[in-house]
């Protein structure tokens, strides 16, 4: 265990998990975090090395019940848990321990639209209404504060890390905005699922929830719109690709290179995570793998005064649990960067 002096108890709820797992591994080098409870329902009473060989080298509690948890020991909580399951057993935790959850529960702030989008309605819309959208560049001074944070969904931060900063500038047709993303299986979860297998998706590649039906677009609508002062909907497919980690979204917007360069530049000039390349280049998903990093790349298209704008981050990492710590360290008065700046796993 870490010294105990200056160091923050920690508890991760959902640790059998893909992300829950990534916490465990990112928490490993933090300076200021003590992993002192992980839970796992269903495999409550096994040693995290008997789920996650790769932390065997990690002196980590045994998973236990979200139940058994003492909270009065815990600083803050990561909420790994499935989508609709989070906000019955936040509603339980004392409100001396902050929470970073990492479910789709609290990253819509309008009743109406979680219901739209998640079929059901809101089991603690008092917790809804506290909830601080987690994307840490752009929310940094209200998750300072807060006691709920809600860490965006992977393919909302990829989407917007590229296209907040256009919207902001007014650099872009707010009305022909197409944004295509190939995402890696391991956003789908470990959950055993048939296309998801080996013999489905090798060789393969395949879009879903075509047409205006992923559930990330709520958050689109809601920070989009939010930041334009008007409605913006935006055409939007995911493509599931053969690959373990990682999204590569790429925009194709109506708006000059040159300006939408400088928007995106002119925005990420201070922040550590967010690398905007030299115009006309191109970002590698492999160059960000396992890492706290976004990379953002501008080419102009053959058509004038259109361009293509092309994000990559690791969504295990930047697109979840890299966030969430970066997120607890703004709540928990550390340095935003601390435990996040190891480099890219590379090739």
């Amino acid at each position: 265990m870490k010294d105990s002096i200056m160091t923050h108890k920690i508890a991760i709820l959902g640790a059998s998990g893909y992300t829950g797992a990534e916490l465990v591994r990112l928490i490993a080098t933090h300076p200021s975090m003590e992993i002192v409870a992980l839970s796992g329902d269903r495999k409550a009473g096994m040693e995290m090395a008997q789920v996650y060989p790769h932390l065997r080298h990690m002196d980590l509690p045994a998973l236990c019940k979200i139940e058994d948890i003492d909270f009065s020991d815990v600083d803050l909580a990561f909420c790994a848990l499935p989508h609709a399951t989070s906000q019955a057993v936040i509603k339980d935790v004392p409100s001396t321990t902050k929470v970073v959850d990492l479910s789709a529960d609290f990253r819509l702030r309008d009743p109406e639209a979680y219901k739209k989008w998640y079929g059901k309605e809101h089991s603690a819309p008092e917790l809804q209404k506290e909830a601080v959208y987690g994307l840490t560049e752009f929310y940094r001074d209200q998750i300072k504060d807060a006691r709920l944070v809600a860490g965006t969904g992977c393919n909302a931060a990829t989407g917007q890390f590229i296209l907040r900063p256009l919207i902001a500038a007014g650099v872009i047709d707010l009305d022909t905005i197409i944004l295509d993303l190939k995402v890696a299986v391991s956003g789908a979860g470990r959950a055993l699922k048939e296309h998801l297998l080996f013999g489905e998706l090798e060789d393969n590649a395949f879009g879903y929830a075509i047409g205006g039906q992923h559930r990330h677009l709520g958050e689109f609508d809601q920070e989009f719109s939010a930041i334009a002062g008007r409605d913006v909907r935006i055409q939007f497919t995911p493509h599931l690709i053969p690959a373990t980690r990682g999204i590569l979204a790429t925009a194709y917007v109506s708006g000059e290179a040159g300006a939408v360069h400088y928007a995106l530049a002119n925005a990420y000039k201070d922040e550590p995570f967010i690398k905007v390349l030299p115009t006309g280049e191109a970002p590698n998903m492999k160059h960000v793998r396992g890492s706290n990093f976004c990379h953002i790349g501008v080419v102009a298209d053959r058509i004038e005064g259109r361009c293509i704008v092309i994000g990559t981050l690791d969504n295990l990492t930047k697109g979840s649990s890299g966030q969430a710590i970066q997120n607890a360290n703004l709540m928990l008065g550390l340095e935003e960067t601390a435990g996040l700046m190891n480099a890219p796993m590379f090739p």
